[in-house]
């Protein structure tokens, strides 16, 4: 009887090691939301079609990890970029990764207009609360009261605002055809945010309009929290705040 063999576990051929160890902090999540991207890749055979373009931020170090092609655009302008890559090149598979900073504080004015023209792109936004390359500053999704190096007593509404709930915002909009929350702090939420992020490949692929997926990231030295402390902390903290889930999903944007 002759013996099939299946991978079911590993690194995704698409996931390189770092030759020279690891460039993220430690606990950081970044690195593990980009893996199973490049995982959803690879099951869905796209590795050779696909098109990544990162802006500035601590997820731009992804650029050192995938094994497809890949852009790294000015800070804010990954939409932008994707934009043209996806109209020239119109088989692909185009897709952003992003911070919150990147995606929706200098990047609001790309981002929004990629929106509402119903760009074939997807858009992943990893949202850990903080700018996190710059010193942990406040960001546009720093909960209310939460402690960063701009807002050393707590973020303040009366003075720097409410978080930014992307997903929520841009779901009414006629050019969204899917858009959903994830995290990748327990098995179960990993397993859903992989689901999220095959679903908004298929939008693009299908042409059905903009696809966005946030993914909730922690974010340990900013926090000045352990990485199981940090974890924690998105469980009972950031995830009341930012529900996990789908708040779009259409056949067509319309």
């Amino acid at each position: 009887m002759s013996r099939v063999r299946e991978k079911v576990s590993g690194l995704p051929g698409l996931w390189l090691r770092e030759e020279t160890g690891p460039v993220f902090c430690p606990g950081c999540q970044h690195p593990v939301a980009a893996g199973l991207m490049a995982q959803v890749l690879e099951e869905m055979g796209m590795g050779g079609r696909a098109v990544v373009v990162v802006g500035v931020g601590c997820h731009c170090f992804v650029q050192t990890q995938f094994n497809i092609d890949l852009i790294a655009a000015a800070h804010g302008r990954p939409p932008d970029v994707a934009t043209a890559i996806k109209r020239t090149h119109p088989g692909s598979l185009v897709f952003t990764i992003q911070g919150d900073g990147d995606c929706i504080a200098i990047g609001a004015g790309a981002f929004l207009n990629a929106v509402m023209r119903a760009e074939k792109i997807t858009v992943f936004m990893l949202n850990n609360s903080a700018y996190g390359t710059t010193g942990g500053q406040m960001a546009p999704t720093t909960l209310i009261g939460q402690i960063t190096s701009t807002t050393p007593e707590g973020r303040n509404p009366e003075v720097a605002g409410y978080p930014i709930h992307v997903p929520e915002l841009i779901a009414p909009l006629k050019g969204v055809a899917y858009c959903a929350r994830g995290a990748v702090t327990t098995p179960a939420n990993y397993q859903r945010a992989k689901g999220f992020i095959r679903t908004a490949f298929e939008k693009q692929l299908s042409r059905a309009g903009f696809s966005f997926v946030e993914i909730l990231s922690a974010c340990p030295p900013n926090r000045r929290l352990t990485p199981v402390e940090t974890v924690k902390w998105i469980e009972e903290e950031v995830i009341p705040e930012f529900p996990l889930g789908e708040f779009k999903n259409v056949e067509r944007a319309d």
